[in-house]
């Protein structure tokens, strides 16, 4: 059972299960969504067959992790995990990854997870997309737990105790992996960088130094990959409406805009690569060492494996030559490649909804569009020190 403190950030119990579907199965909004994602649903069958299903594990197994395949069947061109079938089964891991999508990051980590044999994990999600509250429920149903945002100092303060606590009690009690990003909210610019407060938050959760609280956590990022991301053009119709208003925040309706488009978007080929335990390269740090130098050292170490582990594709050469000026990589890709690329970019550029997109705007968000493709490979090359 897991302890009082956590209970309003923790995934449902098995106990709670069957009271919470029955529950779910009758909200409007939940069948809209199964509506959505799956056209052709019986939904009446399909509600019945959730009602048969009794703990998070036979949900995630009979229900997500089917629903997972076909997706990656429909909207990719295939999800590879690489480097999964070196991580000891055994071992409750603190995945943390790059940001790309806003639900299938971890969901389809817990695919790659599950086909090498590996229990799914437990996924940190943001209150702020829990805009209704079936939503709230539907992933605490399939074992997500809260990260609690947009507080006030001393809430937030409290928030991420709460947080660290619940994650180093599940690593060390639960002895159930989890997922978290490495920042608050996807790097638009797919410029990843792990934000040094997501790290000072997983110390607060011990009585152990800094150094111990990490490697306590067994920290392994992963590496995310999309060939191409289906809400790019979204990013790019973001940053423009912020250029033309330093003050403009996106709605719920953006955020669910996001999701939808996310999961449903043609994304290509998807490459998810397991990394190394952190705690063997954290050996040259001085156990005693200060909070500020331990975090610091971490997200960068985290940010080498991640940057260093990139699958790159012919997309990622050709914008980094264009928003680069150079030819530096022409033999990574063909006159086909370059055909389809810019098919693909236009195609997105399409999408934009905004009725007054002046040509140059529209140059400007397609150079913002190619800077998304470009910052991978730069930082895959500066983490291997390729000139």
């Amino acid at each position: 059972m897991t302890p009082h403190e956590y209970r309003d950030i923790a995934p449902y119990e098995d106990h709670e299960f069957e009271h919470k579907m029955q529950q779910l199965v009758k909200e409007p909004g939940f069948e809209h969504a199964v509506r959505y994602v799956m056209p052709d649903v019986d939904y009446p069958a399909f509600a019945q067959d959730l009602l048969k299903v009794t703990t998070k594990h036979n949900f995630q197994r009979q229900v997500m992790l089917p629903f997972l395949e076909m997706l990656a069947m429909k909207t990719t061109k295939g999800v590879k995990g690489v480097g999964f079938d070196k991580l000891d089964i055994e071992t409750s891991r603190t995945y943390i990854s790059n940001h790309r999508d806003i639900v299938l990051d971890a969901s389809f980590l817990n695919l790659c997870l599950v086909r090498t044999g590996h229990h799914t994990c437990e996924i940190a999600l943001g209150n702020n997309l829990l805009i209704y509250s079936w939503i709230e429920d539907l992933v605490k149903l399939n074992k997500s737990f809260i990260v609690k945002r947009n507080l006030r100092l001393t809430q937030a303060l409290e928030a991420a105790r709460q947080l660290s606590g619940y994650m180093h009690y599940c690593i060390q009690v639960k002895h159930e992996s989890t997922w978290i990003a490495q920042r608050e909210g996807r790097a638009k610019d797919s410029n990843d960088m792990t934000q040094e407060s997501l790290i000072k938050m997983l110390t607060m959760g011990s009585q152990d130094t800094p150094v111990e609280a990490i490697k306590a956590l067994n920290i392994t990022p992963i590496s995310i990959t999309y060939e191409y991301d289906p809400c790019d053009f979204l990013k790019a119709t973001e940053y423009l409406l912020k250029r033309r208003d330093p003050d403009f925040h996106k709605s719920e309706r953006d955020d669910l805009l996001s999701m939808e488009t996310g999961i449903l978007g043609y994304k290509g080929r998807v490459v998810f690569t397991a990394t190394q335990c952190i705690n063997d390269l954290l050996a040259d740090l001085d156990p005693t060492a200060d909070r500020q130098t331990c975090v610091h050292t971490v997200a960068q170490v985290i940010d080498k494996l991640i940057h260093c582990n990139y699958h790159i594709f012919p997309g990622n050469y050709i914008a980094y030559d264009r928003v680069e000026e150079t030819p530096r990589f022409k033999d990574q890709y063909s006159e086909a490649d370059v055909e389809a690329f810019d098919k693909y970019i236009n195609g997105q550029l399409d999408k934009v909804e905004l009725k007054d997109v002046s040509p140059d705007e529209r140059l400007w968000m397609k150079d913002m569009i190619q800077q998304m493709y470009a910052n991978p490979l730069r930082n895959y090359l500066k983490a291997r020190g390729i000139d």
